[in-house]
């Protein structure tokens, strides 16, 4: 059986995909250091975003066996995060890292002020290593 795909006319979209607004979102809420809730965490421990124009740069400090590891810095576009409570859209970010041994594909939205990375890892060292998924949630240093 062959899976049919249904297009949209621009006008079947929801309208915050087409009102001018969407291509000036604030950032605010997105942007600085974030430090994850749980201080346990064998994966991220702090991701720092800042934007640059119409780029945002996102920077990551993993959890390492003895100090923390320096992901390499990833530039990416905004995407407009139609979730955002009481209708305010907000930045979302897909940053993708390449580790060399891995590939961490991640996704990165403000929900109720929490920072929230949902992490897909792809392991391509032949390690044997199963892929996986996480997500962890980060607050803002006072």
């Amino acid at each position: 059986m062959t899976p049919t795909i249904d297009f949209k006319q621009s006008s079947h979209l929801d309208p915050a995909l087409s009102d001018p607004a969407t291509r000036t979102l604030n950032a605010d809420k997105v942007t600085g250091r974030w430090l994850n809730t749980n201080r346990d965490t064998a994966g991220i421990m702090e991701c720092v975003v800042t934007q640059e124009g119409e780029d945002f740069i996102v920077k990551v400090r993993g959890a390492g066996a003895d100090d923390p590891i320096d992901w390499p810095a990833a530039r990416v576009k905004a995407l407009a995060n139609l979730e955002e409570e009481a209708g305010q859209r907000a930045v979302a970010l897909a940053p993708v890292f390449d580790l060399g041994f891995m590939t961490a594909e991640t996704y990165i939205r403000v929900n109720k002020g929490v920072l929230v990375i949902v992490l897909f890892n792809t392991f391509r060292d032949g390690s044997g290593r199963s892929n996986y998924l996480n997500r962890e949630f980060f607050y803002r240093p006072e």
